[in-house]
């Protein structure tokens, strides 16, 4: 094992069990930058339920209204509890995902969300 394999196994060991009930939880804004905004007037909300010690992991839940947004994306497993949405990935693919939906997109991805019906996700991001 590695000196980097034991710190993420150390963090992972550090981070509490819990539950919560993803369509329940209450989220806070987070405002978009003007210049994301394709088309629509789309609103972001989340919150993240677990940050590593060292800033590199988040766990949390995200929602987005309808609209279309730019991103660029960071390391991220995500699962759709609600909505749907069209992600298209710049140079690669085009992805549809609705509830039950597992996506993963890898950091750096330049993304443009179309979003059909407020799209509730919960997710975990690496940042390196």
């Amino acid at each position: 094992m590695t000196a980097n394999d034991q710190t993420a196994a150390a963090t992972a060991a550090s981070a509490p069990s819990f539950a919560v009930r993803v369509p329940d939880v209450e989220l806070e804004p987070e405002p978009l930058d003007p210049a994301q905004i394709v088309s629509g007037t789309p609103e972001v909300t989340g919150k993240v339920l677990w940050e590593s010690a060292d800033g590199t992991q988040l766990r949390g839940i995200w929602q987005i209204t309808p609209g279309v947004v730019t991103d660029t994306e960071a390391n991220e497993l995500f699962v759709v509890v609600s909505g749907r949405a069209t992600v298209e990935v710049e140079g690669g693919d085009t992805l549809e995902v609705g509830p039950g939906s597992a996506a993963v997109l890898r950091e750096g991805d330049r993304t443009t969300w179309t979003v059909h019906e407020t799209l509730r996700k919960a997710y975990h991001i690496t940042l390196s």
